[in-house]
């Protein structure tokens, strides 16, 4: 095998990896199931760590949290899924994947924890930053936006 070839299947083989790692994610998070969250949150912890990681790590989390029994325990795990997520828009604040997942992590979130104060902010990156997305987060974007009172699927059009 030359070394071009070499380099090649690497990088294939690192993009076929990080997409099962999207998958995993994007999977969890529109799931009904806490064994399922569970699930990608140990893939996650496998992961390197990365800006993406910390945001898909925080979502799962954030979402967790409906599964907790007591409402201090989801309100502790709702918040440090929260910090995990912030950090990781604070660290790539153009990041329309970042923010289309704190998108629908506030338009499900309860009022009651007041995680709702970006969704115009989210809405106008997320329809800025879309067709930068890869093929597979847009497809998931433009699904979200079929069922969401925020996105809707012809804002992307």
């Amino acid at each position: 095998m030359t070394f071009n070839t070499s380099i090649l299947l690497l990088l294939f083989s690192a993009n076929f990896f990080w997409a099962g790692v999207n998958t995993t994610f994007y999977n969890a998070l529109y799931s009904d199931s806490l064994e399922t969250i569970e699930s990608a949150l140990e893939q996650l912890d496998r992961e390197k760590l990365s800006t993406t990681v910390e945001a898909y790590k925080g979502g799962l989390t954030m979402k967790k949290s409906n599964y907790m029994k007591s409402a201090a325990k989801k309100i502790a795990t709702f918040k440090a899924g929260g910090k995990l997520l912030e950090s990781a828009i604070q660290s790539a604040p153009n990041n329309a994947e970042y923010r289309f997942i704190r998108l629908t992590i506030q338009e499900h979130a309860p009022k009651i924890l007041k995680y709702n104060k970006n969704i115009e902010e989210d809405k106008v990156l997320i329809l800025k930053g879309y067709k930068k997305m890869d093929s597979k987060t847009r497809a998931y974007v433009l699904d979200y936006a079929k069922q969401s009172d925020i996105l809707s699927a012809k804002d992307f059009k």
